[in-house]
């Protein structure tokens, strides 16, 4: 009992340092980039406030809060890919697969192979949890992009074509959600917050 204790501690440990991962998303108000505990803490928040949006009506939510609490852990070793950075795209699955054989295998081997499990359910994006889980990830940097004015999209010089190719994903979890990040994406071409090339 005392040895699968401390191996969940020292999960916890590796976890903490998702708070020290940064991001390319500004929170609301621009002060500053946020960490990756805060997106996942905000995106499981999202995912509550949401779940009746999401294109299939009976979702096991707890399934989803657990995918989202860790489809970004394997970031604390493989740090965090920017998702319009098409180089660092192309080593992403690679450096991320890693990175979860390593975090995972610090638990005990039932909660390791179920957070894996959890996380290669995200990656695959096939059942109706993970759709609507990979919904609300992309959601939210866009509708964070939106409100800061296109901070980080003028930072990183991206185009309306590749907001909407990208965030096209949103359509599998919510048909909703992503109607309404289009019309974000419109608006922001519009006000100057997005380069419409």
């Amino acid at each position: 009992m005392k040895q699968h204790f401390e191996q969940q501690l020292e999960f916890l440990s590796e976890l903490e340092k998702l708070k020290s991962v940064i991001r390319r998303t500004y929170l609301l108000d621009s002060s500053r980039r946020e960490n990756d505990a805060e997106h996942s803490w905000q995106v499981s928040v999202m995912a509550i406030l949401f779940g009746e949006y999401a294109s299939h009506k009976d979702l096991d939510m707890l399934k989803v809060l657990k995918i989202l609490l860790l489809h970004d852990a394997v970031e604390v070793y493989a740090g965090d890919t920017y998702i319009y950075d098409t180089l660092a795209r192309s080593t992403q699955k690679e450096r991320e697969g890693k990175a979860a054989d390593r975090l995972f295998a610090l638990l005990p081997d039932n909660q390791c192979s179920e957070f894996h499990k959890l996380w290669d359910e995200y990656e695959a994006a096939q059942t109706p949890e993970a759709k609507y889980a990979n919904a609300i990830d992309r959601f939210q940097p866009l509708w964070h992009n939106y409100m800061t004015k296109g901070k980080a999209w003028q930072e990183h010089n991206v185009a309306a074509e590749a907001t909407h190719r990208i965030n096209d994903k949103i359509r599998e979890g919510s048909s909703f959600l992503w109607e309404y990040g289009r019309d974000m994406i419109v608006q922001a071409v519009k006000k100057g917050y997005l380069n419409e090339k």
